[in-house]
């Protein structure tokens, strides 16, 4: 059987090209893709490439380090391998992850100095200066006598990313990343190819205003695969594993690639091709359970701030519609929100609309182990609080398909019982916010449970508060701030039901209000649509 194979390890946490073929550990081959980056026909030598964290960029930032150095031997199973000449060149790989940044700008200075101290070791070239950047500006020129130059620089933003949320340390940051990537303007004559990655397109960092022929290969279709894995690498490279989880989980192999797809897949940059993070399937099989773990390698919590900031409608963070100048280069006191989750990898292109003159672009979440994770994170945020959600949707859910509403309620009194006192709507809070602040708890509510049963929130009439459906009935909700037969009363008006006519369950209409003084559900009414009356 499968499970008595030799499979080879997953190279989880390891981002180096060479120690992952040296370790004879699993490397999906990307090099085909990587190969386009040396078309005759590509007229720059400078390339960007934006991504979110944990998506591959470093593992393809090394990739290249070895083709440039020339180590053919190394790609010998590999696609590339008989398809380049790999000729040697001098390489400048700088890694903005390993820098320190806990001391503050100066710490970063000096930790940026001993990575390029380190090259001039490796080189054998004296170093003459104690300031980061001229060390930069010789290293060029020197190591050009011999050849030009090939420079790398991973996770570029990365200074500046880890400041923002203090707005004025970011900008100081950016300065001196502006004044360390003018070198690289400075230095053309002696370059032959420039890569770069990050998250984000800082305008101000002179990468992107003095680099005027910079590639930015983001959303080029032609790029789209070079990180991430596509379904066919998925079952070429973990087939095995695969039913392996299948076995595990008792269910069918194709059962099993079907649940991996709804939560893996799904992070697409020309709304085309679809790709798995790296991250996530490795962690996958290394646990062989089904599990959130992109999320967990970082805490959105800048993100939510900026949601705040913003005045961003958490309820309307799915197919938004963006046009191509939203995607331009921004700075750190002057984001698109949308476009930052995009970035980020909270969202991503589900398709893009072309028109004569212009493209639209769809944005949604990628898949279900982002949505549920940052839906339950933002949850948790508007409570104040860590709620054990995940044991109260589990519960909702079994008191949905048991038609049990009472026990519905008394778990919904339950959470909101339990918002931090902080959180909650002032007397001073209009009305409207009163109910928005509700409505979105709601909102993630029954979203999160939408992971487990079948959730949504808007027809073609209007916007429903909440529509759950399980194998019997469907329930239609709606949430008042003075009381339940409100609720009830607008769902009849405007028809909420009509799409649910055609199917043979029971449909049930629940108004709920809201107790502004106890902060709690004041009623909860319940009424069998009767079809029959229509």
């Amino acid at each position: 059987m499968c499970k008595n194979k030799m499979l080879k390890e997953l190279p989880l946490g390891n981002q180096t090209f060479r120690k992952i073929i040296e370790s004879n550990s699993l490397y999906v081959d990307k090099t085909e893709e990587i190969y386009k980056l040396f078309s005759h026909s590509n007229s720059t030598k400078y390339y960007f490439l934006s991504r979110p964290r944990r998506f591959g960029k470093s593992l393809l930032v090394t990739t290249l380090e070895e083709i440039f150095l020339g180590n053919k031997e190394i790609f010998k199973d590999l696609w590339i391998y008989d398809k380049i000449a790999f000729k040697k060149y001098p390489v400048i790989k700088l890694t903005m992850n390993d820098l320190i940044y806990s001391e503050g700008i100066e710490g970063f200075k000096l930790s940026l100095f001993d990575q390029i101290k380190n090259i001039y070791k490796n080189y054998n070239i004296t170093l003459e200066t104690d300031n980061h950047k001229i060390a930069f500006k010789n290293l060029i020129k020197e190591l050009s006598k011999t050849e030009k130059v090939v420079l790398l620089i991973d996770e570029y933003d990365k200074p500046i990313i880890e400041y923002i949320e203090n707005i004025e340390k970011a900008k100081k940051m950016r300065n001196v990343l502006k004044e360390f990537y003018e070198t690289i303007k400075a230095n053309d004559e002696y370059l032959h190819f420039v890569f770069l990655t990050g998250v984000s397109k800082f305008s101000k960092t002179s990468i992107f205003s003095t680099l005027n022929n910079i590639n930015d290969i983001t959303m080029s279709n032609k790029y789209s695969k070079i990180v991430g894995i596509d379904q066919e690498q998925l079952y070429s490279y973990f087939e095995e594993r695969i039913e392996i989880l299948a076995e595990k989980e008792e269910v069918s192999k194709e059962k099993i690639k079907e649940t991996i797809k709804n939560w893996y897949n799904g992070y697409s940059w020309n709304g085309k091709d679809f790709l798995y993070n790296p991250h996530s399937l490795l962690s996958l099989f290394e646990s062989n359970e089904i599990n959130n773990y992109w999320f967990k390698t970082g805490t959105p919590t800048f993100l939510i701030k900026m949601i705040k900031e913003y005045n961003i409608d958490v309820k309307k963070l799915e197919k938004i519609l963006l046009n191509e100048e939203d995607f331009e280069s921004y700075e750190v006191d002057n984001m698109n929100v949308y476009a930052l989750l995009f970035q980020t990898g909270y969202l991503t292109i589900k398709e893009v609309i072309r028109t004569d003159f212009e493209k639209e672009y769809v944005l949604d979440y990628p898949n279900k182990e982002v949505k549920y994770s940052f839906l339950k994170f933002i949850l948790n945020d508007l409570v104040g609080k860590h709620l054990d959600d995940d044991i109260s949707i589990n519960e909702m859910v079994r008191k949905l398909k048991s038609n049990d509403l009472d026990g519905l309620k008394y778990i919904f009194i339950s959470i909101f019982g339990n918002i931090a006192v902080k959180m909650q709507p002032n007397a001073s809070t209009t009305l409207y916010d009163r109910e928005l602040y509700y409505h979105t708890i709601f909102y993630l509510i029954f979203r999160l449970m939408g992971s487990k049963i079948n959730a949504e929130v808007s027809t073609s009439q209007g916007f429903i508060d909440a529509v759950a459906e399980t194998s019997t009935h469907i329930y239609i909700f709606e949430f008042k701030m003075t009381n339940a037969n409100a609720g009830i009363t607008q769902i009849k008006n405007k028809k909420y039901y009509e799409s649910y006519l055609a199917k043979s369950k029971e449909i049930v209409l629940i108004g709920v209000s809201f107790d502004s003084e106890n902060k709690n559900i004041k009623e909860w009414k319940a009424e069998v649509f009767n079809k029959s009356k229509i």
